[in-house]
């Protein structure tokens, strides 16, 4: 039975499927290759996913041995000029890399920026949700929403909160998150201010990213850098580690 057809899915021009076989002993698990060069991968008869993965979703399996640590460094402070949202790149699971190209700042719409440290997948979902009734709230009110959560500009001003899972909402001058944020606190605070200049407030930013991903190791890639201002969010840079990692030790 096609994969498709289990999950109750029709799925057009699909290249392959997981077919349920009644021919292999249970503990066996293969795959064919179709004609044309496509795997058809065939699981065991009995073999119920909802069960086998059970233990990874609810937590309940004393023995399985996936544990992903999460890293990542990602800030945000507010100056006289608006706020300053600076993150990095790299994904891990453990030990191993997984990807130096995610995207940690989420564009919720013109006004409104997301940053997300912890598990990838629920930090999209929860902050695609957000934009959505960011947008249902500004149709009906015609107006932006106020209040802003994560970092944002309203009629009140400039915002800035960090928000977990567990419901905290805080709000203050300066966050940072993630394994590499106690490094990059350090930048921070010996050049923080709030009458900082705009060049000088990116300069804070980038290297206080950098110096997180050069002391961790979970954290790394790129420094993508942006500015929430009055009219709306820019995107000021995008710079490599390594660059940055030679930049700043020749200006030593």
């Amino acid at each position: 039975m096609a994969l498709a057809e289990v999950c109750g899915l029709k799925l057009p021009n699909k290249q392959s499927d997981i077919y349920l076989s009644s021919d292999l002993p249970e503990a066996d698990l293969q795959y064919s290759i179709q004609s044309g060069g496509q795997p058809n991968f065939v699981v065991p008869s009995g073999f119920d996913p909802f069960v086998q993965l059970r233990d990874f979703t609810t937590g309940d399996g004393k023995d399985v041995k996936i544990r992903f640590d999460h890293g990542t460094t990602t800030l945000a402070f507010k100056f006289q000029h608006g706020v300053i949202v600076a993150v990095d790149s790299r994904a891990t699971a453990g030990p191993w890399i997984a990807s130096q190209t995610v995207k940690k700042v989420i564009e919720i719409n013109p006004y409104l920026l997301g940053t997300m440290a912890g598990g990838a997948a629920d930090c999209s979902f929860w902050e695609r949700v957000l934009a959505q009734q960011c947008r249902i709230y500004e149709l009906r009110n015609k107006e932006r929403i106020s209040g802003t959560m994560i970092c944002g500009w309203d009629k009140k001003g400039p915002g800035l909160y960090y928000v977990d899972s567990d419901g905290t909402r805080v709000t203050n001058d300066m966050f940072s998150v993630g394994s590499g944020s106690t490094y990059a606190y350090g930048v921070l605070d010996s050049g923080y201010k709030w009458d900082l200049a705009v060049e000088e407030a990116y300069d804070l930013g980038q290297r206080a990213i950098y110096h997180a991903t050069h002391r961790d190791a979970y954290s790394g890639g790129v420094v993508n850098m942006y500015h929430m201002k009055e009219t709306g969010w820019v995107k000021v840079s995008q710079n490599d580690v390594g660059d940055l990692h030679y930049q700043y030790k020749a200006e030593k």
